[in-house]
């Protein structure tokens, strides 16, 4: 079956759903500022003031509470009416938001809201001619008109009007974005109305426009999945399976189809994404929140999410994507709560208890999360995912060394690691170096690379740790350097180069990328700090003192808040020899890492000691001897065999200067001075 040119070119493309659509909300209105303030709540302004605040901190619970008394300090409020509506569906408290919804359907600056979820109601009580009379709205952009239009289409097939419900499809007009919406709603209400050729056709169109693929990835991807159901259903097992090979290929590893696959393998019938109109609606709602997920936008994502789960209450995509959101917001107690509401029947319940297990962790229930991660492991002892959790639960308990257990049994399940698996390994080589011992770390990082050679966070892990331990000191600045390029918007890997030109002593060149480092993170605390350090060398002390005050009241953690307070009141001490390929390695300190699993991004680690390093300079009082390098050797296994303990390379190094630089630059046939009388 021909599917047009390939989907994972255009996945290239990104997504390019316009973030100039989204209408304003009360949030982005918002006038609290920072204010953090003890607030007295006895009064209408000291009640409306807190209910800001709390929505700014993303606490909807103390938000509804404030808001509600402010109401009835001034009842006939229609901001506050607003306010509070909005934070009502945003808590997932839907029901309580409609009296408010009904008193605001006629407000055009907030109708977009107020009138969808009048018509979200009316549609779960199929009252579908009300429901289509309150998705016409005054004021509309282009981002309520495509979702309304489609929702009209909806009541329309729940009214038992199939041809209608198509013709409304067919008349929405709108950028080229509106496509990979309207072509797939177009399939989804012509299946469910019973109308299979036309749903076929608009499945097929759909299928052949890469381009509406690149606007709306999650969406397109659900449509694929939703058109592997319809060939199911009409028993077309080898075409839904191509459907399914082209998904792969455009998104490996995809959870859900690779669910969906072993189901069609089965000879399983899938059921129908959206078999009526309650079900469509929430898919469109639930569609336009992953599209603005991934543009930003979270206020908004949260509430159409919302919006889903009233119509679809158990919705397991919208449940996951929900707490994704709580998340990032930093609620892990409301993410647990909606990762246990997913089904026990979902593809998506193990991914979810996965995540379930990593909120525990960030809520400091450690023995809790491993308890929970530790089950699932047993459940089904080759599943990757569990052990990287269970690894990363004991790393955010700094019990590297069962981390490192973990890892170590992960990598003896994988008999033929594949691409994917870089993670086990480079997680592996993180727990390693943290527990000082490098020659087992550094060994992990190459396999990371050997499996995934562009892997940019294994590319600065590595790059940094050789540049800090004044080691292989070209290649491991090439290595940051590759990973800039390959992530030039990650902060913590460009502050990763900067701190490297730092750590050589090439002060310009890291002020210039430690100050692009913070433009891309500037809440960062130590990227602050590093920025002040680079100041502070280049003479631009001035600067370096704001930058050290600003890292200060970014509340670090309490070893990073020390040392800043320090440099408030002493300066750096005077300039330190730069590494040099003549110096002797100094103990490694991590560069940044993302949070093991959850996130994309975190907060780069402090920096602590990963090398056990003789007194610098130290010699020994015996007379060296001689040793051929064999083909195939390192200075470990040197080491080890020569002087019976590999962590004893240091003292090679010392006797040998040519190899500072480069340690690993050894070859077979190579005379080499070690300590003698061993």
């Amino acid at each position: 079956m021909k599917l047009g040119r390939s989907w994972k070119a255009a996945w290239a493309a990104g997504t390019v759903l316009m973030a100039a659509t989204l209408p304003l909300s009360a949030q982005e209105q918002n006038a609290a500022g920072d204010a953090k303030a003890t607030i007295r709540a006895s009064s209408f302004a000291g009640a409306f003031l807190a209910g800001r605040v709390a929505e700014v901190d993303n606490d909807y619970g103390n938000a509804v509470a404030y808001y509600q008394r402010a109401l009835l300090l001034s009842p006939d409020n229609s901001e506050l009416q607003q306010n509070l509506m909005l934070t009502l569906i945003a808590a997932g408290r839907f029901d309580e938001a409609l009296p408010l919804a009904e008193k605001l359907k006629t407000r055009p600056e907030i109708e977009r809201f107020s009138r969808l979820a009048l018509a979200v109601d009316a549609i779960k009580k199929k009252k579908f001619f009300d429901a289509e009379n309150f998705l016409k709205l005054a004021l509309e952009s282009d981002l309520d008109r495509v979702v309304t239009k489609v929702m009209t289409a909806w009541t329309q097939e729940g009214a038992g009007k199939g041809k209608e419900a198509l013709a409304t499809i067919d008349a929405i007009k709108g950028p080229d974005w509106f496509r990979v919406f309207t072509k797939y709603h177009r399939a989804l209400i012509a299946d469910a109305s019973g109308q299979k050729n036309e749903a076929q056709k608009a499945y097929a169109d759909l299928m052949e426009d890469a381009d509406a693929a690149a606007t709306a990835p999650d969406t397109f991807l659900r449509a694929a999945e939703s058109y592997v159901g319809f060939l199911s259903r009409q028993n077309r097992k080898t075409d839904a399976l191509d459907v399914i090979a082209r998904s792969e290929e455009a998104a490996p590893g995809r959870v859900s189809t690779a669910s969906l696959k072993k189901k069609v393998e089965a000879g399983e019938k899938i059921p129908a994404t959206a078999s009526n109109a309650q079900e469509g609606a929430a898919e469109i709602l639930l569609n336009m929140a992953s599209a603005l997920n991934r543009s930003g936008g979270e206020p908004f994502v949260r509430l159409y999410l919302n919006y889903t789960l009233a119509l679809h209450p158990g919705l397991d995509e919208a449940l996951i994507q929900l707490a994704s959101v709580d998340e990032q917001q930093k609620n892990a107690e409301g993410a647990i709560k909606l990762y246990e509401r997913v089904p026990d029947d979902s593809a998506l319940k193990r991914a979810a208890e996965l995540q379930l297990g990593l909120n525990l962790a960030d809520l400091k229930r450690y023995d809790e999360a491993i308890k929970h991660l530790s089950i699932l492991r047993e459940s089904d002892p080759d599943d990757m995912r569990t052990y990287l959790a269970l690894g990363g639960v004991y790393a955010a308990r700094e019990d590297y060394r069962s981390a490192a257990n973990v890892y170590d049994q992960a990598a003896e399940r994988l008999k033929n690691p594949e691409a994917g698996d870089w993670n086990v390994f480079y997680q592996r080589g993180i727990a390693y170096e943290r527990l000082k011992e490098w020659p087992k770390a550094e060994p992990n990082f190459f396999k990371a690379l050997e499996l995934n050679p562009d892997q940019p966070q294994v590319l600065n892990y590595l790059g940094y740790s050789w540049v800090d331990m004044n080691m292989n000191l070209d290649r491991g600045l090439d290595m940051i350097r590759k990973a800039v390029e390959l992530r030039p918007s990650d902060g913590y890997i460009v502050d990763s180069l900067g701190w490297a030109y730092y750590r050589l002593g090439r002060y310009p060149e890291a002020v210039t990328e430690l100050e692009r480092a913070v433009s891309l993170k500037p809440d960062d605390p130590v990227l602050n700090d590093h920025l002040g350090d680079g100041y502070w060398r280049v003479g631009r002390k001035l600067e370096a003192t704001f930058q050290w005050a600003h890292a200060r009241d970014l509340k670090p953690e309490p070893d990073l808040l020390t040392s800043v307070l320090k440099k408030l009141k002493e300066g750096l001490p005077d300039e330190p020899k730069p590494a040099t390929s003549q110096a002797t390695p100094q103990p490694a300190q991590p560069a940044p890492q993302p949070e093991p699993d959850k996130r994309t991004e975190a907060a780069p680690a402090a920096p602590v000691a990963t090398e056990a390093s003789a007194e610098p300079g130290a010699v020994p009082a015996v007379v060296p001897a001689s040793y051929t390098v064999k083909a195939g050797q390192s200075l470990w296994s040197i080491a080890n065999e020569a002087l019976g303990d590999g962590n004893r390379y240091r003292e090679i190094l010392d006797l040998n200067p040519a190899l500072r630089g480069n340690p690993a630059r050894i070859r077979a046939g190579q005379e080499l001075v070690l300590p003698a009388g061993q």
